[in-house]
């Protein structure tokens, strides 16, 4: 399995739909509230021949009330 993270920009007033509709759906294994640039931060795992440009494309981006999302590949955990 390949761990990243994606950053999540909402539309104002729109976070915690975001959040409850990612929750929901059961792709994210962790969703935290943000302070900063981004108001979402949230962990997935992908198998190891899936691609993570599609998986976020496809199943990340297409929530209602997501404006930006930056996507963050992890390498090795300590």
């Amino acid at each position: 399995m390949i761990p990243f993270f994606v950053k999540i920009k909402c539309q104002l007033g729109k976070t915690y739909l975001v959040a409850n509709a990612i929750a929901d759906a059961e792709i994210a294994s962790e969703i935290y509230s943000t302070s900063g640039d981004y108001d979402l931060l949230a962990k997935f795992y992908i198998n190891d021949d899936d691609d993570i440009g599609h998986f976020v494309a496809e199943k990340v981006q297409v929530f209602e009330g997501i404006q930006d999302t930056k996507t963050i590949i992890t390498f090795k955990a300590f």
